[in-house]
């Protein structure tokens, strides 16, 4: 009987042996898998159209999801507030659930105010950051200390000229912020890792940015601050993904490399228009895109899309869409492994390969503050 006993003993203890590292990896891999992984897609249709703002620089994407459910996320430069709500009535928006700025740049935010007065917005998500302005050119205003006003005559009074209210190149994001207020819809900063269920098994998630938020000390390498800052965000349904990075530059694409986080995506919409300044040859092998989509404009001096970048992406074997060759691209999908069309609005032969070069830097290093200073390129003189 003891023997037997004995026996029972050394089994059970075998067993415990064998659960501890079968439960050490349920808690490790499956676990972690089980919390990120997405709904069960309704086989329904999802919508993304990564609008054309150009022929100057911008993105402006639109997301509808199986439910009907819209998220924007950017809205183009200044005056291309009107080309977006011609977008949304095309499509039949008559709100959006959501509107997503990435970061404050122009060319990212600046159609914002328009888009946000022309239509109903419920919630507006951005990462909190303001506008990287060099003090000086910054509006300066000393700090508000109460005291008694001098007797003045009412010459003087009038002769006075009232204090700017910002500096000229952050007028658009004030006039953002502004449009949010008046609009009455509920505001968020972002955080990563927060989820948001859009419909029908579609689902959002915040991969970036990430505390700290980067600082100019670490951007000595190139990039550009506020793109660094960028709002980084996945989208899933079903076996389709999409990774829609902003203008997130390589160190935000390092940080996120670092984290314990999925990243490989059928579609990367890719960042900061093809910039040198991200796209990293580490970054494209983790996200083993299918496709990459450019969104840039005709008209940019920046060397966007850049040919070291186009060239990572041809090597990782991925088919390539640009805004500025091929206008308005649409991706639709019912959430099934390889199920998803994509269709351009001009058809034609364009070489997407041919990069563009550059006649400005837009790093942080270089000095450079923010985009809005496009317009058609200069014509090629005749010399003869």
């Amino acid at each position: 009987m003891s023997r037997a006993t004995k026996g029972c003993g050394c089994a059970s203890a075998v067993l415990v042996l064998l659960l501890i590292p079968a439960g050490y990896v349920g808690w490790k891999y499956v676990l972690p898998w089980w919390k990120t992984k997405p709904p069960t897609p309704s086989g329904k249709e999802l919508q993304v159209h990564i609008l054309d703002v150009g022929p100057v620089e911008g993105d402006s994407i639109l997301i509808i999801s199986p439910t009907g459910t819209s998220v924007l996320i950017d809205a183009g430069d200044t005056n291309k507030g009107k080309v977006v709500l011609e977008a949304l009535k095309r499509y039949n928006v008559q709100q959006l659930d959501f509107f997503i700025a990435t970061h404050p740049h122009p060319d990212h935010i600046g159609g914002a105010d328009e888009v946000i007065k022309g239509t109903k917005v419920l919630r507006v998500i951005d990462n909190g950051t303001e506008p990287d302005v060099p003090e000086s050119l910054a509006v300066k205003q000393g700090p508000k200390v109460a005291q008694k006003k001098p007797a003045q005559d009412k010459k003087s009074a009038q002769d006075k000229k009232p204090a700017a209210k910002s500096s000229s190149i952050t007028k658009f994001y004030d006039d953002y912020k502004d449009a949010v207020t008046q609009s009455g819809a509920s505001y968020e900063k972002t955080q990563a890792g927060t989820k948001y269920d859009i419909g029908g098994g579609a689902r959002l998630m915040v991969l970036a940015p990430t505390e700290p938020l980067f600082t100019k000390d670490q951007m000595k390498t190139g990039g550009n601050l506020p793109n660094a800052n960028s709002i980084v965000i996945r989208l899933d349904y079903g076996d389709f993904s999409m990774l829609l990075t902003g203008d997130a530059e390589e160190q935000t694409e390092h940080r996120m490399l670092t984290k314990d986080m999925n990243l490989r995506s059928t579609i990367l919409k890719v960042s900061h228009h093809g910039s040198k300044y991200a796209t990293s040859q580490d970054f494209v092998e983790r996200v083993k895109p299918e496709v990459a989509v450019v969104s840039c404009g005709e008209w940019n001096r920046y060397g966007h899309p850049s040919q070291a970048v186009l060239d990572r992406l041809k090597a990782a074997n991925a088919k390539l869409f640009r805004t500025d060759l091929q206008g308005e691209i649409t991706i639709t999908t019912r959430g099934k492994e390889k199920d998803y069309v994509i269709k351009t609005a001009k058809e034609g032969a364009v070489d997407v390969w041919a990069g563009r070069a550059g006649q400005k830097d837009d790093s942080t290093r270089s000095g450079f503050i923010a985009y809005g200073d496009f317009g058609p390129p200069p014509k090629a003189v005749n010399r003869k």
